[in-house]
Parts: structure tokens; sequence; C-alpha cells
């Protein structure tokens, strides 16, 4: 995963797009930028609201910051009941044999 990919994973999850802005800041959204900084490039995740940013973490791995972006909204999508666990009777994982 990564920027270009992140906001496709995250609407797949039922993340309304609005809510996510992807190499920009924008008031009233999760923002997933890229900052130069002495040590190289980073990768900052943030909620912006009046032009102000909260819960703001900082990544030196882009990978590392697109997961823990949709590690987050997901959660909270969970928590929505927006979605939730697989029905495994119903879908059995990879590899398991289906009974005869």
């Amino acid at each position: 995963m990564n920027g270009e990919s992140v906001l496709g994973w995250l609407i797949a999850m039922g993340v309304p797009e609005e809510l996510v802005s992807v190499g920009a800041e924008a008031d009233d959204s999760w923002c997933l930028i890229r900052v130069e900084t002495d040590a190289g490039p980073a990768w900052e995740v943030f909620w912006r609201e009046q032009g102000n940013r909260y819960d703001w973490a900082s990544f030196s791995n882009e990978q590392v910051a697109c997961f823990y972006l949709f590690g987050r909204l997901t959660w909270t999508q969970a928590l929505r009941g927006v979605v939730g666990p697989v029905d495994v009777t119903a879908t059995p994982p990879q590899g398991t044999p289906l009974p005869k």
C-alpha cells in the first residue's frame, strides 16, 4: 500500500472519499502528506480542522504511514458497524478443503 493506492482501499472499506486528502492538507479531512526533513522524506498523517492539525503522527516510511491511516480509519468503520468480521462459515480460509 502506498499514497497512490491508500484512498482506493479506504473507499473499499466504506470510508467516505471526502474525509481523506492524500498529498495536500484539507480542512475536515484525514491528511497524508510527504514532507522533506533533514533526515530525508517523511510522511505525516493527521486530522485537519480549521487550519489546525490533530492526532498528528510522522513516519519515515510511506507504507507504514499508509497502513497507519488505513488501520485507524478502518477501525472507526468497524466501531460504526459498517465493516466487521467475515462469516467464516460462508467463506472458508484459502486452501481449506470444502466439506463433501
